[in-house]
């Protein structure tokens, strides 16, 4: 079984690599997240790569690319801790292209691809946790007409985006609706996140909506499952910049004459954190090449990943910050942020005491060691 990547997947990790190093500083970094965490021409930047169309089909103005592809870009913008919200355009182009109809495709994808449109996932209710199922935003429908009721919070970017792919009741069961942030009814209230990203609470009042698919929870479960394996890979980019900061100021800083990087205990202590970045990265290959597995393998392969990323973020960041002492919790020093943009992934999409449970309620009859 081959495990190298193609070739064009190379020159792809190589593009975004380079934008990351020389477009996207700290510095530049830094601004956007005094500027409210939200830089359009960063983002603009990602389009021109080709990145917004990644899972976006060629006929449609994209690059038709696959899980694999995502993952290779996603770890490298995680490298740079990048706030533009690659992972929910990733979502919005696999979910409308798999699941809407051509009077919904024809619009917006190309857009999508462009980088002339951000649509962002909004699905989070504050009674709901992680649950999926769990919905109170309804969705009423008069002749060919849809409007919307609800409130989501944490939508990512929500007071940015041009419009939202929003899961909402229709008797009893949950369809997936588009709005769009300019339509009547349709307000937004913007705040910055943990790690320096925005997020939006979004109020729907009688908003108007396209449905894109009456089998909601097919879609929604989909579209998590694309957003869990992008965190993932991007979680694997933030680890590997992260051991490599620490690695860096173990060899620098002295103590007694002679850097801490000689020091036995903390070797082990560093030869422990590698371990888990390594255990990560492979849980993040498994998620990406299960993505379009039947759905029942697909999410317990999601929810599998998500707790060995979990654990291994905690660790990691935690690690990384001890390491260095004092420093490594202040805002003026890199990995802070880096610990913070770990800390932020660890809840997305589901936090690891959710996944562990979705493991243990999708174990199966066999599962066990004398299986």
């Amino acid at each position: 079984m081959d495990f190298d990547f193609s070739d064009d997947q190379q020159q792809l990790r190589d593009a975004v690599r380079k934008w990351v190093d020389k477009g996207y500083d700290f510095e530049r970094r830094r601004k956007a997240v005094a500027a409210g965490g939200f830089d359009r021409a960063a983002y603009n930047e990602l389009a021109e790569l080709g990145l917004a169309g990644l899972y976006v089909p060629e006929a449609d103005g994209g690059l038709g690319m696959g899980p694999v592809e995502g993952m290779v870009v996603m770890e490298e913008l995680g490298r740079g801790i990048v706030l533009e919200p690659l992972a929910q355009t990733l979502i919005a182009g696999g979910v409308l292209s798999g699941y809407a109809g051509d009077t919904l495709k024809a619009p917006w994808l190309p857009k999508i691809a462009a980088g002339e449109a951000l649509v962002v996932l909004a699905y989070q209710e504050r009674r709901g946790r992680y649950q999926l199922g769990a919905c109170e935003t309804t969705a009423t429908q008069s002749g060919a007409a849809w409007s919307l009721n609800g409130l989501k919070n944490v939508v990512a970017a929500g007071d940015q985006a041009d419009a939202f792919i929003v899961p909402a009741t229709v008797n009893g069961q949950i369809a997936l609706f588009l709005v769009e942030r300019g339509a009547a009814g349709v307000t937004t209230r913007g705040y910055g996140t943990q790690d320096g990203a925005r997020a939006a609470d979004l109020q729907l009042t009688n908003a108007p909506a396209s449905l894109i698919t009456t089998d909601g929870l097919v879609a929604l479960e989909h579209a998590i499952d694309i957003g869990i394996a992008a965190a993932c890979a991007e979680a694997v980019g933030v680890m590997d910049k992260t051991v490599a900061i620490t690695a860096e100021y173990m060899n620098t800083r002295k103590q007694f004459g002679v850097p801490i990087a000689s020091f036995q205990a903390l070797r082990h202590r560093m030869a422990d954190v590698k371990m888990q970045l390594e255990l990560a990265r492979s849980m993040s290959y498994y998620a990406s090449l299960k993505l379009n597995a039947p759905v029942d393998e697909r999410r317990r392969a999601m929810a599998r990943a998500k707790v060995q990323l979990g654990n291994s973020m905690r660790f990691v960041g935690q690690q990384a910050v001890q390491l260095h002492g004092g420093i490594g919790v202040t805002d003026e020093y890199i990995v802070s942020h880096y610990f913070k943009k770990l800390t932020q992934l660890e809840m997305t999409f589901g936090d690891t005491l959710h996944h562990l449970g979705e493991v243990s309620a999708r174990m199966q009859d066999t599962a066990g060691v004398f299986a």
